[in-house]
């Protein structure tokens, strides 16, 4: 990890001795930027629970670059066009570099390494605790901005590098959609909406006053906004297993994530059907859809009076849940 590898990085001269102002691209929280410090690091940080997390750490923190910076350090995301389109940020907002690249050997630092060889001005590089660090200057080739903006797929969505399923529409949200009623209750929620595929169809069934999209990726909610334009959609860059008032809604809406980066986590799944009980009215009712082999029929019994699955196939099942026995926080 960064907190690993930063340190050695400075000793080495990575980021010029004068430099005031270092952007920081998506570390997560626990990473330790103290070697920085507050005073001289900005995080660029677009997903909520992280976000917050270096927010309330004390240090600047902004869903996108603000300013130019004497130096900056890219921690590599999944994405590999992601990763991309950081590193020319990076690259443009120091005029030049240095910008440090950090990443394990299963986010592909390897070859992202060779890539940045050939295009700019290997500086050095370090390696440490299963990973990789190195710093360039020079400007970045313009395909890798451009592969990093929004892009449309099926059916007209505007989707970009870096969100969950950028290149069309998920399976498991297909089938989901599928499965829901015709006419849905007043006031939904689409629990961790993504980038709107969701969202769209619910607003296209009946019965709909308003739909609330909850997202914790604020480049997801960007295009959720560019995809879903009704009136009746109200956005939040939040975390979707701590927003709303308990009680305060008719239906949600889910296709939980299972990882937690790259490392399978089912317990967020599990989190975001204790949260949607906990925000459902006495009488509401909840859809989503799920890995076939993941157990949440379970964990939805535990909170749920009625469970049952509604749709499925070999590789998804969708689950739909009513009359929550309690409301959690």
């Amino acid at each position: 990890m960064l907190t690993d590898r930063l340190p050695l990085a400075l000793d080495a001269g990575a980021v010029p001795d004068g430099a005031t102002a270092v952007a920081v691209f998506g570390p997560v929280a626990g990473q330790d930027l103290s070697p920085l410090g507050p005073e001289r690091a900005h995080v660029v940080q677009g997903f909520r629970p992280d976000h917050d997390w270096f927010r309330a750490a004390g240090y600047r923190t902004d869903v996108a670059p603000q300013d130019s910076y004497d130096a900056a350090i890219v921690c590599v995301p999944r994405s590999k066009d992601a990763a991309r389109g950081a590193i020319a940020e990076a690259l443009t907002r120091t005029k030049g570099g240095p910008v440090l690249v950090d990443g394990q050997k299963d986010d592909g630092i390897e070859s992202l390494l060779k890539e940045c060889r050939a295009a700019c001005t290997l500086e050095g590089s370090l390696s440490k605790a299963h990973g990789k660090l190195f710093w360039i200057t020079g400007t970045a080739p313009e395909a890798w901005r451009a592969k990093a903006m929004p892009d449309a797929v099926e059916g007209g969505f505007v989707t970009t590098a870096g969100v969950f399923s950028a290149d069309g529409i998920d399976p498991a949200s297909r089938l989901l959609e599928a499965a829901l009623p015709r006419k849905l209750p007043k006031r939904v929620v689409d629990l961790g909406a993504g980038w709107g595929y969701l969202s769209r169809a619910i607003l296209e069934r009946d019965g709909v006053a308003a739909l609330h999209l909850v997202e914790a990726d604020h480049v997801s909610l960007d295009c959720a906004r560019r995809n879903v334009t009704d009136a009746r959609a109200v956005f939040h860059w939040d975390d979707a297993t701590a927003f709303g008032p308990a009680g305060g809604y008719d239906a949600v809406v889910t296709n939980p994530p299972f990882h937690r980066g790259r490392a399978p986590d089912p317990a967020i799944g599990r989190s975001f059907i204790e949260a949607a009980a906990r925000m459902l009215t006495p009488g509401g009712r909840l859809w989503f859809v799920a890995n076939r082999h993941l157990p949440y029929e379970k964990a939805a019994a535990e909170l749920f009076a009625e469970v049952n699955e509604i749709a499925g196939d070999t590789a998804f099942k969708v689950i739909e849940a009513s009359k929550p026995r309690r409301i959690r926080r």
